[in-house]
């Protein structure tokens, strides 16, 4: 029910303030296990898809936005739980796998997941090569990979930056379905389907293609 009423009230906010051109909803199925692949340009990313999306996402969150204190603790911690992000350890590492294990329970359960093969957003609106756990994902869960591309919100909410008000496009691409990949060395599937959802993405969005990783900052 909190869900509902927060999401109706973003959804407000969202279509007068930031006008966005949503394409290709219907490439998301009504249900089953699906990962939704994004390239990363701003914080808010994580609030624009799943408001654009016919159905719930859910998307990793660091941990400390669960465990402040005070008003603006109990705040952050409010809105990320009702929106539905999973908290998840960055610091240790095994942090990666960690957070992989999260994911694939969230699938397991028959539901949506975002993620953003890059691993962090791109600081200089390029798109990075992306890394393969969104291909272990998909090849495990046996589910979907639906391409994202995300444009304009690094305008709403630039890294470092203040909120700001501009109009953002989300493109949804047709799936990608893992069983493509079978008879494939795992880690060649991996790593092909991975390459797969980030040439669709950038197909979409317009980036310029960077062929190496983004760095991964702490706290990004």
């Amino acid at each position: 029910m909190l869900y509902r009423v927060l999401r109706v009230s973003l959804l407000v906010v969202f279509r007068v303030l930031y006008r966005p051109a949503i394409t290709g909803r219907a490439h998301i199925p009504g249900s089953g296990p699906v990962i939704l692949a994004s390239n990363h340009l701003s914080f808010v990313d994580s609030v624009v898809i799943p408001l654009a999306a016919p159905r719930h996402i859910s998307f990793l969150a660091k941990s400390s936005y669960f465990t402040g204190t005070g008003v603006k603790g109990a705040l952050l911690r409010w809105f990320f739980t009702t929106i539905g992000q999973v908290p998840v350890q960055r610091d240790d590492h095994r942090a990666s796998q960690a957070s992989l294990d999260t994911a694939l329970g969230v699938l397991e359960q028959g539901e949506a997941f975002g993620i953003y093969p890059e691993g962090t957003r791109s600081r200089d609106g390029r798109l990075y090569r992306g890394r393969t756990g969104v291909g272990w994902l998909a090849l495990t869960a046996a589910c979907p990979v639906v391409p994202v591309a995300v444009q304009g919100t690094d305008r709403v909410l630039p890294i470092g930056g203040r909120l700001g008000v501009s109009k953002v496009r989300i493109t949804f691409g047709e799936p990608i379905d893992p069983a493509a990949y079978d008879g494939l060395r795992p880690a060649q599937a991996r790593r092909m389907l991975t390459d797969d959802v980030m040439a669709a993405i950038a197909a979409m969005s317009g980036q310029q293609v960077v062929g190496t990783y983004h760095p991964i900052e702490q706290g990004a």
